[in-house]
């Protein structure tokens, strides 16, 4: 029950708004692997000098266009991370003619308990969501027909 917070700047259209949260859903279906029905996004657009950054962080050039989006997921390995990193990056360049300096993201990992939703159930041996599948590195799959692979 990933659930996803996006911030840029106003004067995006609604379009490339939702490019680019159809591009992060794409990275979650595709790595982490999530149903198709996981999809809780929440879109905000500052007005300019509400949104403060280093025009320059780490050595790169950064602009206007700027993304920061911060996921809420379960635990996930490393390795899996970086590919999903990666994967959102390329989906932003891709769907929404994102540049990759223009990208800034983190997760914050939360225990399976603090999640609700009515309907949802946990697997107690794995801590996913009842209708996914974990392979033997511990890596969750959405099982054959709910749309999530």
């Amino acid at each position: 029950m990933p659930m996803v917070y996006i911030w840029t700047h106003e004067g995006k259209n609604e379009e490339r708004l939702n490019a680019i949260s159809q591009g992060v859903h794409a990275a979650m279906v595709n790595v982490l692997n999530v149903t198709e029905d996981t999809y809780d996004h929440f879109i905000n657009t500052l007005p300019h000098g509400r949104m403060v950054y280093d025009r320059n962080y780490c050595g790169v050039p950064r602009s206007d266009e700027m993304v920061f989006i911060h996921f809420f997921f379960n635990a996930r390995t490393p390795e899996l991370k970086a590919r999903f990193f990666e994967a959102v990056a390329d989906e932003l360049a891709a769907r929404a003619q994102l540049d990759r300096a223009d990208l800034i993201m983190s997760i914050t990992e939360v225990a399976p308990e603090n999640w609700w939703a009515q309907g949802r159930e946990v697997d107690p041996v794995t801590g996913y969501d009842k209708r996914m599948q974990v392979d033997k590195d511990g890596n969750a799959r959405a099982p054959a027909g709910t749309g999530g692979l």
